[in-house]
Parts: C-alpha cells; structure tokens; sequence
C-alpha cells in the first residue's frame, strides 16, 4: 500500500514573512518545514534544529529549495520570534487535520518498556517505565510518558 502525501508547504501558503526583503536569506517555508521536521523528530531548542537541518540536508534538497543551505540557529529564533503566532497555529492545524482525514482509522501502537538498571533500592528508587504511542503506518513515534506502575497494579 502507498502512503499517501499530504504536504506541509501547501498549508502554509498565506503566512505572512515578516522579515525585511533585504534580510531574507532563507526561504520563509523553508524555515518552517525544517523546524516542524526536526521538533516531531524530538528537537528542543533552536540550535537542535539547526543541527537536525545540517544533519539532513540531502534530504531537504530532495523537496526544498534551501538556496542559502541550512539557515543559523540564531535565523530560526528570529524569524520564529517575528511570525504571526495565530496564522502560524492556523496552518499548522490545517496540517495536522489533513494528516488526520488521510491516515483517518490507521493503526496506533502502544508498547510499554521498563529501562533496565534504571533503579536504585540502596535508594530507594525503582525502576522507570515508559508507555510508547507509535504510528505504525508512518513509522513514527508520537509520543513517549514516564509512567507511575504502582497506580496500576491490580490490588490483591
């Protein structure tokens, strides 16, 4: 079975690049999609992002124009701080909803996992336990929780 497309470009189409036109070294979509690519892939910060764009640069040449290569963590800071943050919301929800109507009824995995020698009984601490969702169609995680299991055993 394909997978179907659903573009992140095409959903922010009307946002708005604040930036003086003299200043824009970078692509205004081209900065977006990296830092939404690199934050599902767990980025943090902005020099994370920055990193995770060097760090896939081949692959952004695939389907961006990118003709400055990857943009400074400062660049991804400034323009971010700059951006209208409701017509940002906006097309990142336009996304996320088109994403939802193409993979509607897509199979979402959960799996539980206790790290090893995560515990420490001299004190008192146990073991840690994570609960995994994972999008078994795309072969991503979205998500991961520390769990409590003592809220969960069944009581005897």
């Amino acid at each position: 079975m394909e997978t179907p497309h659903v573009s992140i470009v095409e959903h922010f189409t009307d946002l708005e690049d604040p930036r003086i036109d003299r200043t824009k070294r970078h692509k205004l979509i081209d900065i977006i999609v990296i830092a939404i690519c690199a934050v599902i892939c767990g980025a943090d910060s902005w020099v994370e992002i920055a990193e995770y764009g060097r760090a896939k640069l081949g692959w952004f040449r695939t389907f961006l124009e990118l003709p400055n290569g990857i943009p400074s963590h400062d660049t991804f800071g400034r323009v971010f701080s700059l951006l209208d943050p409701d017509q940002f919301r906006n097309g990142f929800v336009r996304w996320i909803q088109a994403i939802s109507q193409v993979y509607a009824g897509e199979i979402v995995a959960l799996d539980g996992k206790t790290l090893r020698r995560a515990h420490d009984n001299t004190l008192g601490k146990t073991a840690i336990h994570m609960v995994s969702a994972w999008a078994s169609a795309n072969r991503l995680v979205l998500g991961q929780l520390k769990v409590d299991v003592t809220a969960y055993r069944p009581r005897r």
